[in-house]
């Protein structure tokens, strides 16, 4: 039998009738176009990255005169070919179609250019007037069941298990503004929207395509209808922009299109956890820490190799690492963010990891980026609980290495680690304004972002010593304090959820079938709707008081177990007053020299706490475990 095999294997199949297959295709082709279409007037330049095969490139030539190839460059054994273009002056929308010109024969790629939207009501940027609300598409509304499991994706749709893809999309999202709307958030930031590649990258951080709208979530279009809608009733979106690292699954992991496009390569790199230890600035050893020791990267007295390995590392040891300093990498990913806000009006990036990022990108980005969009605001992720760690990535000014991040805020991770453990673990209350006395290292700390949860965290409700008095006042101090507040879907309504994926449940009532619809009030059960009121309430009064919103912040009272505070706007004076005690608090406040110190009178707002105003102190009765804020007349 074994003889027999191995004469069948040296005759060929010709003998059994089979036609002999042809000769794989070594003509030239283009089978990707990076990025599929610009905008005259745009950019004086765009680099276009083709795939394909045979791309060795001669000549490269388009057929509008004032389109001129400046340069090429093949690699990859003819696999990529970059490609740039300068669009001249008088240059008309349309579609260029560029001719290449290659050893083996020629091919062609077509380039559409159109012309500009108007910006009016597009690239709006945040103000403290603003409140975002994160959503993770998958997990908020199906407004579309036939995108739910795509044909290119089969088994990645279960909403049985935590990790796959529930069928939640840009549609559902588009379906349920009103809802937002009548919360009364102002902003929503969405996690990744680009192309995932594995079944269970429902979170969106495994791009295989920085391009293309995930198949499970909609298109293109979907994205721009959602944008138009969302603009149509004032409100913002923010587009979760990732360049510090792609999927496992992208194509280029196998097929770099530079030889070091990556920082290493898939069998030979670095993973992104810090060599350097707490103990190296006299931290206690041995304890766990759930942020990255980022104090080396702010260190002015750190050497590279205490670094490396956190901007070079691949994430995890996972996720591929973009060699940011090379300048066709980075040219590149300033495109494709141009591209999407060029694409859709969007208003606004949140960037993830960015610490893992060299600064010298950042800061060649957000100038790229704001010579188009002067308004586009940029919230980086910076996960740490030290603010003097988190203020040094903001934008505004040149640090220890002369570089300006140009980054507009960062999310106030340290007020974060501090409600926290105020709320959940009894720490002294007097931390609020231990965290808030670091605001002097914020060029604008008024557009830092406080929050207390989002989807890399345990959902609140979930976390031990919660309960929904905790998340009430988790709130109130969240949407009092100075900032851009940011809520993460379904806490208005006291959703669980343990850690992940179990803190990404889905919203109830996004699903045909769903036992309850808590995206309406008839929908909801008595204690989401109790939780609901509460959150519309402080969000409604903030929307009414400048005081809330841009106001001045000013302690006037802080210790183990309450903190007061005023906020102060040209038009009001506000006090808000936090109990944390399980007591109610009797307090004598002296207001010299104070904002407070020439009120004429006092008057309640939100809350059941009392106050009088004496002539030289206010007195406060504050129930236990409790919010309240005061109007100052």
């Amino acid at each position: 039998m074994l003889a027999l095999m191995i004469v069948f294997a040296g005759v060929g199949t010709n003998l059994f009738g089979v036609p002999q297959q042809p000769a794989a295709d070594a003509t030239p082709a283009v089978t990707k176009i990076e990025p599929p279409n610009w905008w005259v007037g745009l950019t004086p330049e765009v680099l276009v990255l083709l795939s394909g095969r045979e791309l060795e490139a001669t000549h490269v030539a388009c057929n509008l005169p004032t389109l001129t190839v400046s340069r090429t460059q093949a690699t990859a054994g003819g696999k990529y070919l970059f490609v740039w273009l300068k669009i001249g002056a008088g240059t008309k929308s349309g579609t260029a179609v560029c001719r290449i010109t290659a050893p083996k024969g020629a091919t062609s790629f077509e380039l559409p250019l159109a012309a500009r939207t108007p910006t009016l009501g597009r690239f709006q940027g945040l103000s403290p007037d603003d409140v975002m609300y994160l959503i993770m598409p998958d997990r908020f509304a199906n407004g579309d069941p036939r995108n739910d499991q795509p044909a290119e994706a089969p088994g990645s749709h279960d909403r049985a298990k935590p990790r796959a893809y529930h069928g939640g999309d840009l549609a559902g999202i588009k379906n349920h503004l009103a809802y937002m709307k009548e919360l009364g958030v102002t902003t929503l930031w969405l996690t990744p929207i680009v192309k995932n590649g594995a079944t269970q990258d429902y979170h969106g951080y495994g791009a295989v395509d920085l391009y293309a709208v995930d198949p499970h979530l909609g298109t293109v279009k979907d994205y721009q209808d959602l944008v138009a809608a969302a603009h149509q009733q004032h409100m913002k979106i923010f587009f979760d922009a990732v360049p510090n690292h792609v999927g496992p699954k992208h194509p280029w992991v196998a097929n770099p299109p530079l030889p070091d496009w990556f920082h290493g390569t898939l069998q030979h790199h670095l993973d992104s956890f810090s060599p350097v230890k707490g103990t190296s600035y006299g931290k206690t050893g041995g304890q766990a820490s759930g942020n990255d020791p980022f104090e080396a990267l702010i260190d002015p007295h750190a050497p590279a190799s205490m670094k490396k390995n956190l901007t070079e590392g691949w994430f995890f040891g996972v996720l591929p690492d973009m060699n940011t300093e090379n300048p066709v990498v980075a040219q590149y990913l300033l495109q494709n963010s141009i591209w999407w806000a060029e694409t859709s009006g969007l208003d606004g990036f949140r960037v993830d990891t960015f610490p893992y990022v060299g600064r010298k990108f950042w800061a060649e980005w957000h100038a790229g980026l704001r010579r188009i969009y002067p308004y586009l605001t940029t919230v980086g992720e910076v996960f740490h609980p030290d603010p003097s760690v988190t203020s040094f990535f903001v934008g505004g000014v040149k640090r220890y290495d002369g570089i300006d991040s140009g980054l507009s805020t960062v999310f106030d991770y340290p007020m974060y680690f501090t409600l926290r453990d105020v709320l959940l673990k009894d720490a002294p209350v007097g931390r609020i304004a231990d965290v808030l006395r670091h605001d002097n290292l914020c060029v604008y700390p008024d557009m830092l972002v406080p929050f207390f949860a989002n989807h890399d965290v345990p959902r609140f409700a979930s976390a031990e010593g919660s309960s929904p008095e905790k998340i009430k006042l988790a709130f109130g101090l969240t949407l009092t304090l100075r900032g851009i507040p940011e809520i993460y879907y379904g806490d208005e309504i006291g959703m669980p959820g343990g850690g992940d994926p179990d803190n990404r449940r889905d919203f109830p009532g996004g699903w045909i079938g769903d036992a309850n619809n808590a995206f309406t009030q008839a929908g909801r059960t008595r204690e989401q709707q109790e939780m609901f009121s509460y959150v519309q309430a402080l969000l409604r009064i903030r929307g009414e008081h400048s005081a809330l919103r841009g106001g001045k912040l000013w302690h006037l009272a802080s210790d183990e177990s309450s903190y007061v505070f005023a906020r102060e706007s040209e038009e009001e004076r506000l006090v808000v007053a936090f109990n944390n005690s399980t007591q109610e608090r009797n307090l004598h406040i002296p207001l010299s020299d104070t904002p407070a110190q020439s009120a004429a009178g006092i008057s309640l707002l939100f809350g059941g706490a009392k106050a009088e105003l004496g002539k030289y102190e206010m007195h406060l009765t504050m129930p236990a475990q409790s919010l309240s804020i005061f109007v100052l007349d």
